[in-house]
């Protein structure tokens, strides 16, 4: 092992364990990796943001543009209108919701294909009386299973169809993944349905704010003529709240309510004024009993909340690419950036029980917000937040529906019949749809996920030095060492198995990129085709089930469903099990060694 090859092996040993312990962004971790290696030679400063014009990288930013666009039009709810009427039958309801989600993350993110059914599946099965879990996991099984289908149903085969085209000249295409990808699906989704539904662990969970038990901290107190409040302007009156670990939710002021406070800062406390407060209980008695309020009741506070005309509360989940991760309500200062109430939070079906200020956001939490209702839905987009409510925003536009679906069948035939490449298949969809207003121009990049494309960039750069430098030769050479004697059926069995390991710890793009030098080069050096190693690659990459963090998808169900991590090995291990004897006969059938 030469110096460049001891570097670059102990740089990819630093993003994997970073990347495993989860401190800090896998975008930042990567961007780390990929400056590091070029600190040291190992990818040139000519080429250290090549990554970034990469085919796949912008491959990649089209799908999620064109998926964005589908949904914002509403050309996929004209597939969702047929479960509501089997959502009192367990099987039916799994099975429609499971088959429509692994059809949907076919031809779109699989990612947004979830967000979309999450909010249908959690209120259908609500109303049949079953907990979300229920229906969540094989959801979002089904979601990651629909993605192997295609080349853009997923990153992973976007990546591996780009290094085909990179070390062969010519890329696989849009269906070449179907006669593998379509076989695991399918019998990936019949084991849901048969059993792994009923291995899911179902806890005692409610919705809303019965989960949240809003009226043990949500307090409504009236302004005396006795109260050293009087005169107060609201500015100053939150700051003596936050002094007292408190929040000012609205102000009704002789009949007129202050929904968002920050409007109203100048005004000053009147007799007879009602604040909405949110805090303990004994705090709250303190409070009142000190500056001589008058406590009116919990009981109100909570009508107030249900009944308001002014004003809605929504359920959110905490997405991966959110911009408040890893942040607390006063660092992000979060009623003044959103301009939305955080009533409370919960976290894997667990309402959170302390003090909201000191609450950490972390993906898959569950947020109860309230506020007006269009600052409401626009805080939600700026948070980066999916609702766990069906929106009724303005996504009911029959032409534009039709027009969304009209130009992404256009786009889709078009590469798969080979008349033009998929980026620019791709490219003219995403121009079309912004100039026939199906995605408004300042809404154009909503539905793309910048981690996500700065993984990319700065992990493809890292990759190609696996192999300029020779350490893909290197590990091959390990590899084959330990599996010397064995038959090529085992190799590419070996193969599948240590991919679908390291995506159910790694984002599975990153997986992908590191994977696909490696065993393409042990195809090479047993002689045999790459093919099917790039596709084990591919299947293994995107096939992650075990953690909540493996796949975007597992970590936004974690919260809504109330799913601890051990849940899904539960379901997840026996599901990758019959993936691996399902996958390996179908590579060796339609990709011959």
């Amino acid at each position: 092992m030469n110096f460049d090859q001891t570097i670059l092996s102990l740089i990819l040993l630093a993003l994997l364990v970073l990347l495993v312990w989860g401190r800090w962004r896998y975008d930042i971790v990567a961007l780390g990796a990929l400056f590091t290696a070029s600190l040291f030679g190992l990818v040139p400063q000519a080429e250290l943001f090549s990554g970034f014009g990469n085919p796949a990288t912008i491959t990649v930013v089209l799908v999620l543009i064109v998926s964005f666009g589908l949904t914002k039009s509403g050309a996929v709810e004209f597939v969702t209108d047929f479960i509501e009427p089997v959502a009192d039958n367990p099987f039916l309801h799994i099975s429609a919701l499971t088959f429509l989600a692994a059809f949907l993350s076919m031809f779109m993110n699989n990612v947004g294909a979830l967000a979309l059914l999450m909010p249908i599946a959690i209120q259908s099965t609500k109303k049949a009386g079953r907990s979300p879990a229920t229906v969540l996991m094989p959801l979002s099984f089904g979601s990651i299973l629909g993605g192997l289908v295609t080349m853009i149903g997923t990153p992973p085969n976007i990546l591996i169809a780009n290094y085909r085209q990179q070390v062969t000249g010519e890329s696989f295409s849009m269906f070449d993944f179907a006669p593998v990808g379509g076989g695991i699906a399918l019998c990936g989704i019949a084991f849901m349905l048969l059993l792994g539904w009923r291995l899911v662990k179902v806890r005692v969970q409610s919705a809303g704010l019965e989960l949240f038990k809003v009226e043990e901290y949500l307090f409504e107190l009236k302004v005396t003529n006795e109260s050293d409040l009087l005169g107060q302007t609201i500015k100053q009156f939150k700051q003596t709240l936050e002094s007292n670990k408190m929040d000012l939710l609205s102000i009704i002021h002789k009949g007129d309510r202050f929904q968002n406070i920050y409007h109203y800062r100048g005004h000053e406390l009147a007799n007879n004024d009602l604040l909405m407060l949110q805090g303990s209980h004994a705090d709250m008695d303190d409070f009142a009993t000190t500056h001589k309020l008058e406590m009116v009741s919990a009981e109100n506070a909570r009508d107030e909340i249900l009944h308001s005309e002014d004003s809605q509360i929504m359920e959110i989940v905490v997405t991966p690419q959110s911009t408040i991760v890893g942040r607390t309500p006063p660092e992000i200062r979060f009623n003044r950036r959103y301009g939305v109430n955080l009533l409370a939070a919960s976290r894997s079906g667990s309402p959170h029980q302390g003090r909201l200020r000191e609450f950490k956001f972390e993906t898959g939490d569950v947020l109860l917000l309230h506020g007006d209702v269009d600052e409401l839905h626009e805080g939600i987009t700026k948070m980066g937040c999916y609702p766990l409510a069906q929106r009724h925003l303005d996504i009911k536009r029959p032409a534009k529906a039709t027009l969304a679906l009209g130009i992404f069948i256009l786009a889709i035939s078009m590469a798969a019949s080979g008349l033009v490449s998929i980026q620019l298949a791709l490219g003219l969809a995403t121009v079309a749809m912004a100039l026939l207003n199906i995605v408004p121009v300042r809404e154009f990049y909503n539905g793309v996920d910048w981690s996500v494309v700065i993984l990319l960039g700065a992990m493809i750069p890292v990759g190609a030095a696996l192999e300029t430098t020779g350490t893909a030769t290197l590990l091959v050479d390990g590899l084959l060492s330990i599996a010397s004697g064995l038959s090529p059926v085992v190799i590419i069995a070996f193969i599948l198995i240590i991919t679908m390991t390291v995506s159910d710890v790694l984002n599975n793009a990153a997986t992908a990129i590191l994977m696909a030098p490696i065993a393409f080069n042990i195809a090479g050096a047993l002689e045999l085709n790459p093919d099917a190693f790039l596709m084990a690659v591919a299947v293994g990459a995107s096939c992650a089930f075990l953690t909540p963090i493996g796949h975007q998808n597992n970590a936004l169900i974690m919260g809504p469903g109330g799913y601890k991590f051990s849940d899904y090995w539960r379901v997840g291990l026996p599901l990758e099990i019959v993936i691996v004897l399902v996958a390996v006969p179908l590579l060796l059938v339609c990709w011959p060694i």
